[in-house]
């Protein structure tokens, strides 16, 4: 059977082995994967699902109405690919190629799908994203204390005691994370706003309110601290700037954090002793960081396993191998003008963007204040053309819609930002649409461009891509997936230790240690916005259908506004409204309110993003703030 990988956005990035019998696709997992181990999430078993669906597109599209009404006419290749190459040309010619602008994000994690369609901008030199959607603010803030945001192999858990997933709901978003902690009989703790799943299945919960992360993790670093439980050795030669950050913490009043986090001093001094006692590692969420407090948070968390005597002890990103080659950046003979991922709608309304061209992404779900980006889209001239698998609401929104093939349909690999390997995905089958990588030498061969490296094969750039890597390519045939070896790793920092004083944050302009602020909004009641079991962002809305419109609610606030479980409720702030039905849960803490994220407008009516906050926290690389989102609620 051939080898196939699970291309979405999630830790796992599951080894498959899949075939297709009397017309229909089948999938199960690769049993001798090492960390997916052979059992697919609820979302991968239903691949076949989302494989066969009805509503592909199947051939090229052209807006004839207005944007976002669906009125499109169907086309063959050669007039959808002729008006996009010369759209983009003209484009170029009239305003410049930095009115150009490629929105891509990680959709689909196949490094030929993901990056090829890069080396044909790259060459054009148009202007590129500046991703800052996700886990930006981690990212900068663990090089503030590390030099790098590469965390520990999840195979070494085998050799740990206890984990603490910290602001991440792992039994949704990490399954087989979280099968191989419990493989391993690792004691499991969960730090979160929300009890979520994993929450209730771990063996102790701290469930702390909003924005309180950095200040719990340094009341735990103060216990630590002050009662002599640190690696006393371990952070005498490797951590620059503690005797500056023990008497930083000396400051603070436990009292004061208990307040401020929800936490009893008990509960804190138990989770420092403990922690410290079982040598704790920390997997670090996504989610609780996409906020004007995220940045801060993963400083302060990322200091504790140091205390306890972790040269990497947290869990964050693998950033396995390097895949520049297939991107093609050397293609540029100027620099690129990066426009902030977070900021495209006013790229937009300036009129800086004239053509964009979307892959691997469905911003009109995923972005926030979704009101304001979809009349920018409206009133501008800018040509969109979108290539996807489906008729998304980005599609809805766009002149030319291209019908993209799925992973079963070509030949890539994948890497993971959880562990450590590499796998092949094979064609299985060939029903509908192009791939990224055949509709970029289309575009190029349309626009008369003669540059060889636009027209290397999949596999070219794939054994291009492993060589440079020193990975085999027969052994990765042979087996479906080949680990990626650790190099040896030092701390990318300027005085070369763990900074417990950032020299790297006071450059940027932030104070030295982790600092603590409360943030309030215009309306009473914070708005989080995790994504749902059952989808990847957006995907899967269309095909699985299992979504949970509701609000949750803590049943004080419900009483408080006399709504009972199941009324009709409109949620609202100055961004925008929805109406979805009420659901009161104890899970969700008083003064929060939780939806679940990216629904499809165009099934649901709504998405989340009508209401989040498009703010962005400069200082930690315009990372996005959906959870610093106010809103209230009314019975309808």
């Amino acid at each position: 059977m051939p080898f196939s990988v699970c291309m979405r956005d999630c830790y796992d990035t599951c080894s498959m082995v899949a075939e297709v019998k009397n017309g229909r696709l089948t999938v199960r997992g690769n049993p001798k994967h090492p960390i997916t181990a052979g059992f697919l999430c609820p979302k991968g078993a239903l691949l076949p699902r989302w494989f066969h669906a009805k509503d592909r597109i199947k051939n090229p599209l052209i807006r004839t109405g207005e944007r976002g009404s669906g009125e499109f006419r169907e086309t063959d290749w050669d007039e959808a690919i002729g008006l996009v190459a010369r759209k983009l040309r003209e484009a170029i010619e009239e305003y410049g190629s930095e009115s150009v602008l490629v929105y891509q994000y990680a959709g689909d994690r196949g490094v030929v799908n993901y990056a090829f369609p890069l080396r044909l901008f790259h060459y054009l030199n148009t202007a590129m994203l500046d991703y800052g959607i996700c886990d930006r603010a981690g990212q900068e803030a663990l090089r503030d204390i590390y030099g790098t945001a590469i965390g520990m192999d999840p195979e070494e858990l085998k050799n740990q005691r206890l984990i603490v997933y910290w602001g991440i709901n792992a039994f949704w978003t990490n399954l087989h994370g979280f099968a191989l902690a419990k493989r391993h009989n690792l004691e499991i703790w969960t730090v979160d706003v929300v009890r979520t799943e994993t929450a209730k299945r771990s063996d102790r919960f701290f469930q702390i309110k909003p924005d309180t992360d950095v200040l719990f993790a340094l009341g735990v670093a103060k216990v630590i601290i002050e009662e002599g439980l640190h690696d006393e050795a371990f952070v005498r030669e490797n951590v620059y700037g503690f005797k500056e950050f023990k008497n930083y913490v000396k400051t603070l009043s436990l009292d004061y954090v208990s307040r401020e986090t929800g936490i009893s001093i008990e509960e804190i001094e138990d989770f420092a002793r403990e922690f410290t006692d079982k040598k704790g590692v920390i997997h670090i969420g996504y989610g609780f960081q996409r906020s004007l407090a995220g940045g801060e948070a993963v400083r302060a968390i990322a200091i504790l396993p140091a205390l306890v005597g972790h040269r990497f002890g947290f869990i964050y990103d693998m950033k396995t191998i390097d895949k520049s080659y297939a991107e093609g950046a050397f293609l540029r003979t100027k620099p690129a003008k990066r426009i902030p991922q977070m900021k495209l709608a006013e790229y937009i309304e300036r009129g800086e963007i004239k053509f964009l061209y979307l892959y691997n992404s469905n911003p009109l779900a995923s972005l926030p204040n979704q009101n304001r980006l979809r009349k920018a889209l409206r009133e501008s001239d800018v040509f969109v053309v979108t290539h996807d698998i489906f008729l998304t609401d980005t599609a809805l929104y766009s002149d030319v819609v291209l019908p993209a093939n799925t992973f079963f349909e070509r030949l890539d690999i994948a890497d993971s930002y959880y562990h450590r390997y590499v796998a092949l995905n094979e064609p299985v089958a060939r029903l509908y649409g192009k791939s990224n990588s055949e509709v970029t030498r289309l575009l190029a061969e349309a626009l008369g461009i003669k540059e060889p490296h636009l027209y290397e094969s999949d596999e070219e750039v794939i054994r291009k891509v492993l060589e440079i890597n020193g990975l085999n390519w027969e052994e990765l045939k042979r087996n479906g997936f080949v680990k990626v070896p650790e190099k040896p790793r030092k701390w990318e920092t300027p005085s070369g230790k763990i900074e417990f004083l950032s020299q790297r944050a006071v450059e940027r302009g932030l104070d030295p240690f982790p600092k603590y602020r409360k943030l309030r909004g215009k309306y009473p009641l914070r708005l989080l916005t995790p994504t749902h079991r059952m989808m990847i962002t957006s995907q899967y809305h269309n095909t699985y259908g299992m979504v949970d419109p509701s609000l949750y609610i803590n049943p004080s606030d419900a009483t408080e506004r006399g709504i009972k479980d199941d009324d009709a409720v409109e949620v609202f702030n100055g961004n925008g409204r929805i109406r979805t039905r009420a659901r009161l849960s104890d899970d969700v803490p008083p003064g929060v309110v939780l939806l679940y994220k990216a629904f499809w407008v165009k099934i649901l009516g709504w998405n989340a993003n009508f209401l989040t906050a498009d703010k962005t926290v400069e200082k930690y690389g315009n990372a996005s703030a959906y959870h610093s989102t106010w809103v209230d609620v009314r019975r309808i």
